[in-house]
């Protein structure tokens, strides 16, 4: 899981405050999350997580906080659950791949206990701080998240960031008309 693969490095890490950051959550933002989170860490110390509102039918595929106190884009951490079953998540707020973590967790993770799907889950390392003296926040970003993990949300984000792009805007767009009519006129 994860959690095994944040806690082989390790020893680049070291005894400082770390960022993880997962490849396949592809976040567009005018000021890049991970930035937004070191200046909300900046305030707040500790343990923090990206997050976003999920529906309730797609929670049991994320890692979903139990939420303490809502301070607006911060919240306080009191729980966290890795792919709870559906109907049991403790809010709608999930975690995304960013995350900004003390040295702490990677000692929770020396333990090998294994999680959900009988893997090492880095949320359960994390949850371990939770109630400690840096604790555990989430940051709720500001941007577009892309799940690249899917084809499907490989394929919006590629679209998305071309028509963001100035110089590929009329040529995608003229594209996906043309496939669009295209596929409405063979109906």
């Amino acid at each position: 899981g994860l959690g095994h693969a944040v806690w082989c490095a390790r020893r680049l890490i070291g005894n400082e405050p770390f960022a993880v950051i997962l490849p396949d959550d592809v976040i567009a933002a005018d000021k890049p999350c991970l930035k937004q989170m070191v200046e909300a860490y900046q305030e707040t110390g500790g343990n923090m997580v990206a997050a976003m509102e999920v529906p309730a039918e797609k929670a049991s595929s994320y890692g979903m906080l139990d939420v303490l106190e809502d301070m607006g884009s911060i919240v306080s951490v009191k729980g966290m659950v890795e792919k709870p079953a559906k109907g049991t998540s403790p809010s709608n707020l999930a975690v995304i791949g960013r995350y900004i973590l003390s040295p702490q967790v990677l000692k929770n993770l020396n333990k090998m206990k294994a999680g959900a799907g009988g893997e090492i889950q880095l949320t359960d390392a994390i949850a371990q701080e939770i109630g400690g003296k840096e604790g555990v926040y989430g940051m709720r970003f500001r941007g577009q998240r892309f799940d690249c993990g899917s084809k499907a949300g490989f394929l919006q984000a590629t679209v998305a960031f071309g028509l963001a792009r100035e110089e590929l805007r009329d040529d995608l767009r003229t594209f996906l008309h043309e496939i669009i009519s295209a596929e409405k006129a063979a109906e």
